[in-house]
């Protein structure tokens, strides 16, 4: 048996969690000291108008706050009553826009932590450029894409590429926080590397593929920080609304003190409303809660996300994931475990099981593939057939080639093939042997069952198949029959024939599989359901699938997969797991809910300050209006200053929530609006009633109105 060379095994000293930046920052807990000390600091920064300018909503309550303290400071300079309640409204207004920035501060901080820890692992390291064969060594930052460098083991790459000649283990812990080396090699799916990260073993030779500030690591540092998140369509359209919501109330209010100034003359009664007044009953009528929440609510989303390792390209990959319709998954890795193994061989009329066993591990004696190490191992414990010598018979091994789909060895005169059953049918006629038919009947049946028939012949003669089983992961049906209650059809992807693809299918438990898939049917299946008007989200790997990935309204790429896949998909995952697919889906479905959970609890909460504020200003004018006083508020000051207080407090209760989430369950849409309008509809309208009440006793009783 041909002596190969093991993998290198290698083991992270204790301090290796000092790689770890970004794993430590989310094993923050959420109120960390620091963070807290940033966003407490961010929220005075953000009381510049020009960037409140992005929220309407907290920006008309700074212009009212602004314009209560300008009134303020003319009425203390002239002495006028009233001064200490139009004070303490003031104050509660800035406290308000205060707080609506803490809320929005707070989810950048977390990004920011860790965006700071990511900047503590760049290195502007010395890289040994090849040129004319020749090294040069030159400043990691002068690198450009194209350059072609040689990194060795214990060396750090100097920047993004795809290895081209060589084979390596790197430890990628600055990125991905896991401790444990990968391999990285020249050609297929594993080539693509990424600056900052360690290379352990042997030598590469690495083509550049970016410039400098445009590597993995710049981009994933603009990214955890905020710097380029931009607001989804969702996040805009509900901009829009309460801006809309906003300017209707502000009109509204604009024409209570002539309508108030008039019905004081004509019932002889009552007072106009003074400008702290009337700012404080605009506040407490738009939106205030929903306008300081909407941005943290997005931002939490995209952290929330890269707590699972996965970096989003864009909140909008992160909100599209939750409306996802159809979701495409590999078979291979996803669905299964992905090593398929040798169960059992299945010999043809007039050949010995021991026969075809024998004839099966000698023509895999050379096939490093999971696949053909469990053929060998099966015929070792089946039949004791231990490795062989076969270097005195001058064996000459025939690698698997994609075009003859077929591997074996020629060996004292036998000319042993394994591989697909048409193609090992092929070559036994080519040798002037005939196909027996139980040879496609046992391979037809093996795919029945879920299995991959490998068909084995001996020259001429065709000596039986070998069933390779996959092995469905576990609990992977109850994860899929998950995202059916959430309402999205799932595809699994494989290149089986249509037999084996429909068995898995069928164990697995998918709604709908694309068997013997090319990249050309993956993009059209995408197109196909897009066009009638699906949402399709999708994983991938390879160079192959980037065209898919690039088509699809999310596309998750792997972090080992090549820089073709990366750069094509609107995410990444750091930890390669495509079954991470299933945990988007679910953080955006989270994302979607949180923002309309508080969206309906802010929109019923403001119903309730209405019977606080409204029947408060005008009883004294109407006394049938104190009827709606139906919270038995003391006076209409006390109960003008319990609103606007209650107001600005509602926004920090709600904080953490917003950067938790509303605990998603796959449940219907209907049963899910009827939870959302019962907790937090019915909630949004009963909590103000207690929870002002409780202000007025408190003001009432230390006399600050």
């Amino acid at each position: 048996m041909p002596q190969v060379m093991e993998k290198p095994v290698v083991k992270m000293s204790s301090d290796s969690t000092d790689m770890l930046p970004k794993k430590l920052a989310h094993s923050r807990p959420l109120f960390d000291p620091e963070i807290i000390r940033r966003a407490t600091w961010e929220s005075f920064v953000k009381l510049n108008p020009m960037a409140l300018l992005k929220n309407p909503v907290i920006f008309v309550v700074e212009a009212g706050a602004a314009l209560t303290t300008v009134f303020l400071i003319r009425d203390a300079a002239a002495g006028a009553a009233g001064v200490g309640f139009t004070l303490q409204i003031s104050l509660w207004l800035w406290f308000t826009v205060l707080f609506a920035n803490f809320a929005e501060a707070m989810a950048e901080a977390r990004g920011k932590a860790q965006a700071d820890a990511l900047r503590k692992t760049k290195t502007d390291s010395l890289a040994k450029r090849l040129v004319n064969g020749k090294f040069d060594q030159v400043p990691a930052s002068q690198l450009r894409s194209g350059d072609v460098v040689v990194v060795d083991a214990g060396e750090i790459i100097p920047g993004d590429g795809e290895v081209i000649e060589g084979i390596a283990t790197v430890d990628e812990s600055v990125i991905t926080g896991e401790s444990a080396p990968v391999i990285r090699e020249s050609g297929g799916d594993r080539s693509a590397v990424t600056g900052g990260t360690r290379v352990l073993s042997d030598q590469i030779h690495i083509r550049i593929t970016s410039n400098p500030g445009e590597t993995f690591l710049d981009r994933m540092i603009a990214l955890v920080e905020g710097a380029e998140r931009q607001k989804t369509p969702n996040e805009i359209a509900l901009n829009i609304l309460i801006a809309g919501l906003t300017l209707i109330f502000l009109l509204a209010v604009v024409t209570l003190q002539p309508f108030a100034a008039y019905s004081a003359v004509a019932a002889g009664a009552g007072a106009v409303p003074s400008v702290a007044v009337l700012v404080a009953l605009l506040v407490c009528l738009i939106p205030t809660t929903i306008g300081g929440l909407l941005s943290a609510i997005g931002i939490a989303g995209m952290d929330r996300v890269m707590q699972h390792n996965v970096l989003a390209m864009s909140g909008k990959a992160v909100e599209a994931s939750g409306d996802v319709n159809t979701l495409l998954l590999d078979k291979t890795g996803t669905i299964t475990i992905g090593n398929r193994q040798a169960v059992e061989f299945l010999p043809v009329e007039g050949v010995s099981e021991a026969a075809l066993a024998d004839a099966a591990q000698l023509s895999s004696l050379a096939d490093e593939t999971p696949e053909g190490r469990s053929v060998v191992v099966l015929a070792k414990e089946k039949y004791g057939l231990r490795g062989r010598e076969v270097a005195s018979h001058e064996a000459t091994f025939i690698p698997f080639s994609a075009y003859t789909r077929m591997s074996g060895v020629d060996i004292d005169g036998r000319h042993l093939r394994k591989g697909a059953t048409e193609s090992v049918a092929q070559f036994v006629r080519e040798q002037g042997g005939t196909v027996p038919p139980s040879l496609i009947q046992l391979a037809e049946r093996i795919s029945r069952q879920g299995g991959t028939p490998l068909a084995v012949a001996d020259g001429p003669v065709a000596l039986g198949v070998i069933n390779l089983k996959d092995v469905v992961k576990g609990g992977m049906k109850e994860r899929l029959g998950q995202l059916r209650a959430m309402g999205i059809r799932t595809v699994m992807i494989t290149g089986d024939n249509p037999l084996t693809a429909a068995a898995i299918a069928g164990e697995a438990g998918v709604d709908d599989f694309l068997a013997q898939a090319s990249p050309a049917d993956k993009l059209n299946y995408i197109k196909k359901e897009q066009a009638e008007g699906r949402l399709v989200a999708m994983t991938g790997d390879g160079t192959n699938d980037a065209p898919a990935l690039a088509q699809a309204d999310v596309g998750l790429a792997m972090n080992t997969g090549t820089m073709a896949a990366k750069e094509a998909g609107n995410m990444v995952d750091l930890d390669s797991n495509p079954t991470k697919l299933i945990e988007v889906v679910a953080i955006g479905k989270q994302l979607l809910i949180t923002r309309g959970a508080l969206t309906t609890f802010s929109i019923a909460n403001d119903v309730a300050k209405y019977f606080a504020i409204i029947p408060a200003m005008f009883m004294v004018t109407y006394p049938a209006l104190a009827r709606m006083n139906i919270m038995g508020l003391h006076t209409a000051q006390s109960a003008i200053l319990s609103a606007v207080i209650f107001n600005a407090l509602i926004i920090i209760v709600l904080v953490p929530l917003a950067l938790r989430g509303v605990k998603y369950r796959p449940v219907s849409a209907a049963s899910l609006l009827r939870r959302n309008l019962l907790v937090y509809g019915l909630g949004g309208i009963i909590a103000p009633f207690p929870g002002i009440w409780a202000i007025d006793q408190l003001v009432t009783i230390f006399g600050l109105a």
